[in-house]
């Protein structure tokens, strides 16, 4: 069945349990993703970032996983937009009936990353669809996104808690300090 990731998260946070996501963009990566899931009794979100909707396109994406909601309809499966560069992606996404989107506003300063984010969570939530959003940026690249080492910036935790009000976001990706070890 196809689910929204709030309903996954309140119901692992209740009983325990963490639910994998995975980055799928072609067929045999989501027909993995759903047999292991069906086989382990799990709950799986699968997450297609904008590069894996333009290599495989939106429409062969909602096709292959609503296959696999026929296919598994006992298995909870939340598909989800993984880091949405802009409105104009997240909007597509739940057009086209992802059940969860992340908004990547993180590129932005502050008050440019609420109003984004606030517009995605205003027509996200209008469809019933969840929104995770970043504040923060952690050094590396991802997808498209490449931040170097002098620009990365953690979350400010009193700053999380205003973006939080600010924009209505159901959850939050924050960057924080990985602690190096050397033995």
């Amino acid at each position: 069945m196809l689910v929204t990731t709030k309903e996954m998260f309140e119901k692992s946070m209740k009983e325990g349990y963490a639910i994998g996501a995975f980055n799928v963009n072609n067929m045999e990566i989501i027909q993995a993703i759903a047999d292991a899931a069906h086989e382990a009794k799990s709950p799986v979100i699968m997450q297609a970032s904008s590069s894996a909707i333009k290599y495989a396109r939106i429409n062969y994406l909602m096709k292959m996983v609503q296959a696999a909601v026929e296919e598994y309809p006992e298995v909870p499966i939340a598909i989800h937009l993984d880091h949405g560069p802009d409105f104009e992606t997240a909007k597509m996404c739940i057009d086209n009936g992802f059940t969860s989107v992340m908004i990547d506003g993180s590129k932005y300063d502050f008050e440019e990353n609420v109003a984004l984010t606030k517009q995605v969570v205003d027509y996200a939530h209008s469809k019933g669809v969840v929104v995770e959003a970043e504040l923060g940026k952690l050094a590396g690249i991802e997808d498209d996104v490449k931040v170097e080492s002098s620009d990365a910036m953690y979350t400010n935790p009193s700053q999380a808690q205003e973006f939080v009000q600010k924009t209505g976001c159901d959850s939050l990706a924050i960057a924080i300090r990985n602690k190096s070890w050397s033995i």
